[in-house]
């Protein structure tokens, strides 16, 4: 994202719109400035705000005259006076902020928008997780904090060496370069985006050890973590094994969704080749 400084009137609006607080008024110059290295090109800038077209010189000379006298000329709130916003062509590695932090651009590797798959929350229609098995939602970073991506290498590293299966249709998974080791694309490692979510699925007899090494790998991050578990219920909608797990582990826990089954597959022999089709994806 860039701000042509010919436009630029440094009235601020822009600063509370920005997610990450990477726009400032730069006092050397009196205009908005970018810091690159803050910015993940979440694009909310210039969809946030409605991009008038003053102009710049009348804007300048109105606030100026106002100011002599003691008065504050100020466009309403959300409002870029002058269309100073516009968004530069990227390249890799740059260009993965933007994929990943921007929840109009599509990932080309998934051909979704967002940060995660659709079918995790469609396990009835896909049945990703099956009896005896569990998936995991990690979560990085969120507004005003973001994640750079060796961050979240320093998890899929510690979860590859437990042997956990990465989603392969996940947009981060198509960033790693090892999907056994967890290893990511080292051009990425010093990017930053908005967020990011690293989805894997393991036995209910890992649980534990894929927890304990979550909670291990957040305190050694500088970012926040939110996780989501996912388990096939009993044919009563009742999870009478994991969930008395994690209450004897130490973990609170709140059952955040119930999916219905609404769109499940009821032709046994289409669910048999959906779960066959995801086995080889996964291969």
């Amino acid at each position: 994202m860039r701000i042509d400084q010919n436009k630029c009137v440094a009235c601020a609006n822009c600063i509370p719109v920005c997610p990450m607080g990477a726009i400032y008024i730069d006092p050397k110059v009196n205009r908005a400035t970018i810091n690159t290295e803050a910015c993940v090109e979440c694009g909310n800038c210039l969809r946030g705000m409605s991009q008038e077209h003053l102009n710049p010189t009348m804007v300048r000379t109105v606030r100026k005259m106002a100011k002599a006298v003691r008065l504050r000329f100020e466009p309403e709130p959300d409002v870029c006076p002058t269309a100073a916003f516009f968004m530069n062509e990227l390249e890799m590695p740059r260009l993965v902020r933007q994929v990943f932090s921007d929840p109009v651009v599509e990932h080309k590797s998934t051909g979704i928008k967002g940060r995660g798959t659709e079918e995790v929350k469609t396990n009835d229609v896909v049945p990703r997780v099956d009896i005896g098995e569990v998936g995991y939602t990690i979560e990085f970073g969120r507004p005003g904090v973001g994640v750079y991506f060796r961050d979240i290498q320093e998890m899929t590293r510690e979860l590859g060496l437990l042997g956990a299966r990465f989603e392969p249709n996940n947009p981060i998974t198509h960033m790693m370069i090892d999907k056994k080791t967890g290893d990511v694309r080292e051009d990425i490692l010093n990017e930053k985006i908005l967020s990011g979510i690293v989805e894997i699925k393991t036995t209910i007899g890992e649980t534990e050890a894929i927890l304990d090494a979550v909670r291990r790998v957040n305190k050694r991050i500088d970012t926040v973590m939110a996780v989501g578990i996912s388990t096939r219920c009993d044919e009563n909608g009742e999870d009478k094994v994991l969930g008395p797990q994690l209450e004897e582990w130490g973990y609170s826990f709140a059952r955040a969704k119930t999916n219905m089954g609404l769109g499940r597959i009821t032709n046994i022999k289409k669910k048999e080749e959906a779960h066959d089709e995801h086995l080889a994806s996964v291969r």
